[in-house]
């Protein structure tokens, strides 16, 4: 399976305090993938669309 990475349009593109980023794919079975954008063949987290939501809704606050 080829993964299709999409990056956040807040990340930016570099500079201070810019490019700092983590990319998402989205897996079969209701799964999702996370990476480093700046270093893209590190361990890659993975988990359920749920378990996203969640972590999503715990870092934004």
């Amino acid at each position: 399976m080829t993964l299709v990475w999409r990056k956040s349009s807040f990340s930016g593109s570099g500079g201070t305090g810019g490019g700092n980023c983590v990319e998402a794919a989205l897996l079969d079975g209701d799964r999702f993938a996370l990476r480093d954008s700046k270093n893209p063949d590190a361990t890659v987290l993975t988990g359920t669309r749920a378990g996203l939501t969640a972590l999503l809704r715990h870092v934004s606050r």
